[in-house]
């Protein structure tokens, strides 16, 4: 299982992501208080579709495009970190020591 904060501070919402493999399956829960997001806050992604070497190719991204999230959504940023750390293809400790990544405005 692994677990993600995600802080929209421009919309002002936190959501939280989880995710684990099951069998084939990446299952993604998302626990927020925005609407939009709250709409796919279930999913069950296959892993195969979670390597395809393009983003538009992947079931995460169709689904947010077809839910109509905001364009500048931090989400599936979020979903596709939850994704590749459960599947070891980032290495958590990595992530952990990372902190956070960030978009500065100036």
């Amino acid at each position: 299982m692994t677990d993600v904060k995600v802080n929209s501070r421009i919309c002002g919402f936190t959501h939280k992501i989880s995710g684990k493999v099951d069998g084939k399956n990446m299952i993604i829960e998302i626990e927020t208080p925005c609407k939009k997001v709250a709409m796919l806050s279930h999913m069950e992604i296959p892993v195969k579709e979670l390597y395809e070497p393009f983003y538009n190719d992947n079931q995460v991204f169709q689904k947010v495009k077809e839910a109509k999230w905001c364009s500048t959504c931090l989400v599936p940023c979020g979903i596709m970190h939850v994704c590749r750390m459960d599947l070891g293809t980032i290495s958590k400790t990595l992530a952990k020591n990372s902190g956070n990544i960030s978009i500065e405005f100036e």
